[in-house]
């Protein structure tokens, strides 16, 4: 931004519009529904995860969904005034952030799925499916927080550029994980069916279930339109700040607002309580069909 505009607080005849950072005002119609939709899946999964008792669940759509009310709520602030700062601070950081958390909730079914269909097919451990991949959403979570928070209190173009740096390493990385998770996923997978003799009838039962058919649909949508979404921030932040990419509102709009609406209701609708009913309470299928009580410290949610 240039050093003539560093002062502008509102819009006037020598603050425009087209001198802030993204160039437009925000559409409130779509931002308002936005903040809506995760507002209702907010609620919606407080009521699931505690009728389910899915906590980590929980924490991870809560803290997801929470951050894109926020961050929409800033847009909504900036369509009145684009040159708010308030504004312009809660949603570089709320919606850098807030994907991070809707995928650590994909992550966390990695480990269930393993124990159901069979822990002897995959090249890990269970448990450490959710150590590996949340720890590194963590330090992808640090990275995007600590640039965006960099990136909203910048007072000069080049602590602003540190700010977008450091974001874009973490969504990088974010890319990076997403990739190797989708390669063990798909590893597993391939193993288990090529040794499906060996599955529990228990197991078998559930795979023929259509709501654990849609659970594992939802989340391969969720998986896919929070790839789409990285690799549009990718792109966005690679070219700096005021890049024609950035400025464009209706990319943004699809790319990153329905995108991951997408993946929130997916995530909300085809809840792991209802559709997948071993990762609830820390219960994994026995070969009888029942449900089995196992040590939180081993088979946690």
């Amino acid at each position: 931004m240039s050093d003539q505009f560093a002062d502008c607080i509102e819009l006037t005849p020598n603050c425009p519009v087209d001198a802030t950072i993204y160039g437009y005002a925000p559409n409130l119609g779509a931002n308002v529904f936005f903040a809506v939709i995760f507002g209702i899946c907010l609620i919606a999964q407080l009521y699931q995860n505690i009728k389910y008792r899915t906590w980590t669940y929980l924490v991870a759509m809560g803290f997801g969904c929470v951050g894109e009310v926020v961050g929409y709520a800033g847009r909504i602030i900036m369509h009145d005034n684009p040159w708010d700062e308030t504004g312009f601070q809660m949603q570089i950081c709320c919606l850098i952030i807030a994907p991070a958390f809707i995928t650590a909730a994909v992550y966390l079914t990695l480990k269930h799925l393993v124990l159901t269909f069979g822990e002897e097919h995959s090249r890990i451990r269970a448990r450490w499916y959710t150590w590996i991949f949340i720890g590194c959403d963590l330090f992808s979570l640090v990275l995007q927080g600590v640039g965006g928070g960099i990136a909203a209190s910048a007072d000069s173009d080049s602590t602003s550029d540190a700010g977008g740096r450091l974001m874009l390493a973490g969504i990088v990385w974010q890319v990076f994980t997403l990739i190797v998770f989708a390669a063990l996923c798909t590893d597993y997978a391939l193993r288990a069916h090529k040794n499906k003799h060996t599955r529990t009838a228990a197991a078998s039962n559930l795979l023929r279930t259509f709501k654990f058919q849609a659970f594992i649909a939802g989340l391969v949508t969720a998986f896919t339109t929070i790839s789409v979404r990285c690799i549009y921030r990718i792109a966005e932040l690679a070219h700096g700040w005021s890049s024609e990419i950035m400025r464009n509102e209706d990319e943004f709009i699809v790319l990153e607002g329905v995108v991951i609406v997408i993946a929130a209701v997916c995530l909300t609708v085809f809840h792991p309580g209802y559709c997948f009913p071993p990762m609830c309470l820390n219960k994994q299928f026995t070969e009888k069909g029942v449900v089995d009580e196992k040590d939180p410290a081993e088979t946690g949610v």
